[in-house]
């Protein structure tokens, strides 16, 4: 009889697992952390029809001007651009179309009650693909910042560099 080794299998099994936890991150946006200041944040699936998750993997999208609208209880991402699949040839979708953003109904209920106060917008903030390699989208209900909130974000992320630099010398020098 044959001896099953459980070591083996075990740290196969973890190793698969350490592969499978980690999310690719397909893009970012990051002006919309610039210009807003992010409250609450949701993960969301997204629609996408023929050759677009191909083309996701090959390369990355555009996400910089992109916001998410409701209508009719039903969540879309505006302004999103794929660009079209290398080998897709006539199966090619239109790069710039609206896609619908899957989400439970309470939750876009509840965004679409959020959104009706003024200066509220929903911003997508990343799009990755997650651990069943299914493509989501991070979006988040952010208030949008004034030019003075801008400047006082800037003055705090410079003081905290050259707080965390200053640290580092005294680190090294010991």
């Amino acid at each position: 009889m044959a001896k099953h080794n459980t070591m083996n299998t075990a740290s196969r099994a973890q190793g698969a697992s350490n592969r499978a936890s980690a999310a690719r991150l397909i893009a970012q946006n990051r002006t919309a952390r610039h210009e807003y200041d992010i409250d609450t944040t949701w993960e969301a699936g997204i629609e996408l029809v023929g050759c677009e998750v191909k083309s996701l993997r090959e390369r990355a999208c555009q996400i910089t001007d992109t916001f998410c609208i409701v209508r009719k209880r039903e969540l879309f991402l505006v302004g999103l651009h794929i660009p079209p699949y290398s080998h897709g040839g006539v199966w090619n979708i239109d790069a710039d179309r609206r896609r619908k953003l899957l989400m439970h109904r309470k939750q876009i209920t509840t965004i679409e009650r959020k959104l009706q106060v003024k200066g509220i917008a929903l911003v997508p903030l990343k799009i990755y693909f997650d651990e069943h390699s299914r493509v989501k989208v991070q979006v988040g209900l952010g208030r949008g910042k004034k030019l003075y909130d801008k400047r006082a974000s800037a003055a705090k992320r410079d003081s905290d560099r050259e707080i965390a630099r200053a640290l580092k010398e005294r680190a090294q020098q010991r």
